[in-house]
């Protein structure tokens, strides 16, 4: 990608003043600021960042919990993995010899001397140990997933390798999993009749891309509408989430660019950044020390061998991390952003319309200037119920994308229902549709975050993130009782996700649960009732520091339910 208009609109020299009537850099932020001094890092416990050197950055307290792993449970995590690693050693052999029908993918004998399709030992996890607690995911839906939810009932003649439909159902099985955060996924109501008469008018597909004959006036209403919701100049959308962060990274960096990009990112910021070609440099996740340290190395040292500067600097984040339910420290970023002239893509896939006051997202949550970001990135795929996703930032970006993204290009446009969905949805939001159901529903949402949130940490588990996401990682840590907690926990009629190597760290296992405006007080009660009820069976209240008396715990909840 050379220097061209892309370039000119990336590197611009402009940036955003303090408004302190203090001395400052040409960056437009306090030099002097303990922000920047070195400090040591290490990986908080319990961390509260509304220390006094950050105060001036944040307008509440900012507490993310991460409770180390008792050693006791990292000891028998590993051995958990190296005993099935053993035994699953020990059945590759029996399959070797037939004693044991392997019914995995592999070559047959006349290929054997061709280029592998499949690598043996890549697939040695799937073979010995996904496929002992498959029957977690891939559960097929046949409702509207909303708070509550129908699921087609399996089983498997062979230990999870293929499953066959009964025929019965599991009815309102309390659903826990979905991204469903204000309640947008339903099949009655405003929403839904809005889609049903643009599905009407205008048909289901389209069957050509935006520069071509698929640009239709409810695209552009919807554009219209992002940009008044996100505050920015300007705004494009696209039919599909992964593909905007994959499509468009590459459109705006490429060759002589650094991205510098936080540890537990989204696999599609991942692939976007890698297409793109440029230098990928990592940082420790939400920390800005090691953030600052390599703003700063990349400054002083240029790229490599030539030394010569780097054509742009794009630091990449996400609003909420989707498997650690923690929030971006944005106004600290902003900060180092300003100081190093560097460039912002903000992922706001989980967090718009889950966080803020106004739902407008971790900007919102902060109180900060949509305009320091340079990149507003987010997702309809959450709280908006519906597909796709949207870019957000000054006209002459936008202008740009519209060009030169591929997904604009090559992508055939969103389905005129799903943007009507969106466009319902986000009026809806707004108060644009001359009732408060938006509000109440941002409200209720944060409510049952910070009571699902409470009660866990009561009971004594052990969970990540800030108390403000709603996203709840509960963390599992061996890998027997990742299956174990799934099927419990749908004996108890409750629908949840679990996660494992390699999607976490070897030793960080865990159930992720996602928090809705749907879900009422009663179904938050009978969950955590179920949720308490299986970490007795299988032993999970790991914290030290939370834990608290049980039969209170019980009682409460009992209290609540009658």
């Amino acid at each position: 990608m050379t220097q061209n208009s892309a370039s000119k609109l990336l590197n611009r020299d402009v940036c955003h003043r303090t408004k302190q009537e203090k001395k400052m850099g040409e960056n437009g932020f306090v030099k002097s600021h303990c922000l920047f001094q070195q400090k040591r890092y290490r990986r908080p416990v319990e961390k509260n960042h509304y220390a006094p050197c950050t105060s001036l950055l944040y307008n509440k307290p900012f507490v993310e919990s991460f409770e180390e792993t008792p050693l006791l449970v990292a000891v028998l995590t590993y051995m958990g993995y190296g005993i099935l690693t053993i035994f699953g050693y020990l059945r590759d052999f029996l399959r070797d010899w037939k004693f044991e029908k392997c019914h995995l993918a592999r070559e047959r004998e006349e290929q054997k001397e061709f280029v592998p399709l499949y690598q043996d030992f890549e697939n040695f996890y799937t073979r010995n140990l996904y496929m002992r607690i498959r029957d977690n995911w891939n559960r097929p839906i046949c409702s509207v997933p909303g708070a509550n939810m129908d699921l087609v009932e399996r089983v498997t003649p062979d230990y999870n390798w293929t499953f066959e439909h009964t025929g019965k159902f599991l009815s309102d099985v309390i659903n826990m999993g979905s991204y469903n955060y204000l309640g947008f996924a339903e099949n009655s109501g405003t929403c839904a009749d809005a889609a049903s008469y643009s599905t009407v008018k205008y048909g289901v597909g389209v069957s050509s891309t935006r520069q071509e004959i698929g640009n239709l006036d409810k695209h552009e209403e919807l554009e219209k509408l992002v940009a008044r919701f996100l505050g920015v100049e300007s705004s494009m959308v696209f039919g599909m989430g992964f593909a905007t962060n994959s499509m468009n990274i590459p459109a705006l960096t490429g060759k002589g660019c650094l991205i510098i990009s936080d540890e537990l990112n989204h696999a599609s910021l991942v692939l976007g950044a890698r297409l793109s070609g440029s230098t990928i440099r990592v940082f420790k996740h939400n920390n800005m020390q090691s953030l600052e340290k390599m703003l700063r190395d990349a400054i002083v040292h240029g790229q490599p061998r030539t030394h010569r500067p780097w054509k742009k600097i794009l630091i990449v984040v996400e609003g909420i991390y989707s498997m650690e339910g923690s929030i971006v420290r944005l106004p600290e970023i902003i900060a180092l952003k300003k100081k190093y002239k560097a460039y912002l893509y903000l992922d706001e896939a989980h967090s718009i319309g889950a966080l803020g006051t106004r739902g407008r997202g971790v900007v919102d949550y902060f109180g900060l200037d949509p305009s320091d970001v340079d990149i507003m990135m987010g997702t309809f795929t959450k709280s908006f119920g519906a597909a796709g996703g949207y870019i957000g930032g000054k006209k002459e970006l936008i202008d740009y994308l519209r060009l030169h993204s591929h997904s604009a290009v090559y992508a055939t446009s969103m389905s005129p229902p799903i943007t009507q969905q969106i466009i319902t949805s986000m009026k809806c939001i707004m108060g644009e549709d001359g009732t408060t159901l938006g509000q109440e529903r941002l409200r209720q949402l944060s409510e049952n975050t910070t009571y699902f949130r409470r009660r866990l940490h009561e009971m004594g588990f052990i969970i990540y993130g800030n108390n403000d996401s709603p996203v709840v990682p509960l963390m599992l840590y061996m890998p027997a009782k990742i299956g174990a907690f799934g099927r419990e926990m749908l004996k108890r009629n409750i629908g949840t996700v679990v996660v494992g190597f390699p999607a976490t760290p070897i030793i960080e296992s865990r159930a992720r649960f996602c928090v809705s405006a749907a879900h009422t007080r009663e179904m938050l009660d009978a969950a955590l009732n179920a949720i308490s009820e299986v970490g007795d069976l299988l032993q999970l209240k790991y914290s030290r520091k939370y834990r608290g008396d049980e039969s209170n715990c019980f009682s409460y909840l009992e209290s609540h339910q009658d």
